[in-house]
């Protein structure tokens, strides 16, 4: 693996110029970036959220192992939705994935749908009745929607050896999720069926060869962090997936809130996305959609 010398600067560059490229989507349905990997999506007044993460816990929280829970003026400026929200999907339990999906459940008094670990975040929030633990390759109807749970897997972000914060959610009191007590869970990328148009959401730049069938979609919503680790991540996943456009995701940086100025992951080298899309699949696109706050 060649490593390019990329500075903050190039991503923030690239996001613009990819920012700048069209996305089509057929009317009545409308996609946003929440940042991260978090998404809302909307077609004809009925929403659904993907990832959830708009709170943005600091970094002084993990280092001083602080507790993070929803914020609740953040939730309330931008965890609106058109319409009615049918589900709030959650890919894997870290924290910049899953801490907001027990608030806008319950704004919203929609079912989250996940892991066991996302089931057990649920009833620490006193949400249990809320709280949905998928059947994986289970077709599920919301409303418009219907959406699909494939196992997949988290890439090995500590030295391309292990999974941070890797194991089921066990924690058993409120208090006590700091951070780092926001564990993995179970992985799962998600297909989202609507309007005609087939998307796809990976969280994290890895999966389970075997499970991701060969099912081309129009969209792939592709988190890029992380994909250094993950050998051979794009000719791997893009002959299954065939994807149309590829937009990229989770390359912002976590810790900074909503509202301040965009900077990136350290080394997302999302400027090099495109040049490695392209040598896998020529025909796909790529493009990026501005962050909620833009």
């Amino acid at each position: 693996m060649i490593l390019r010398a990329v500075s903050g600067a190039d991503d923030l560059q690239a996001m613009a110029e990819l920012e700048r490229e069209t996305v089509e989507l057929p009317p009545g349905l409308d996609i946003r970036w929440l940042g991260v990997s978090g998404y809302r999506i909307a077609y004809d007044d009925v929403s659904l959220f993907i990832d959830p993460y708009v709170s943005r816990v600091p970094l002084r929280s993990l280092l001083l192992r602080r507790t993070a829970l929803p914020d609740p003026e953040t939730i309330a400026r931008y965890g609106q939705a058109p319409g009615e929200v049918v589900g709030v999907l959650v890919g894997h339990t870290h924290f910049d994935h899953a801490v907001d999906a027990p608030a806008l459940a319950r704004v919203h008094n929609t079912k989250a749908y996940g892991s066991a670990s996302l089931v057990h975040l649920m009833r620490l929030h006193g949400l249990q009745e809320q709280a949905v633990e998928v059947a994986t390759h289970r077709r599920y109807e919301l409303g418009p929607f219907v959406v699909t749970f494939i196992p997949s897997r988290h890439s090995k972000l500590l030295f391309g050896r292990k999974v941070p914060m890797d194991g089921p959610l066990t924690c058993d009191h409120l208090d006590g999720l700091a951070p780092g007590a926001y564990k993995c869970g179970a992985v799962y990328g998600i297909r989202i069926e609507v309007a005609g148009l087939s998307i796809y959401h990976q969280g994290s730049a890895d999966l389970l060869d075997a499970e991701l069938q060969h099912q081309p979609v129009d969209i792939f919503l592709a988190g890029v962090a992380g994909r250094q680790v993950t050998p051979r991540y794009w000719e791997r996943v893009l002959p299954k997936l065939d994807p149309r456009l590829i937009i990229p995701t989770h390359y912002d940086n976590f810790f900074s809130p909503l509202g301040a100025e965009a900077d990136m992951v350290r080394k997302v080298d999302l400027a090099g996305v495109p040049d490695e899309i392209h040598r896998v699949s020529g025909a796909a696109r790529v493009a990026a959609l501005p962050r909620i706050d833009a």
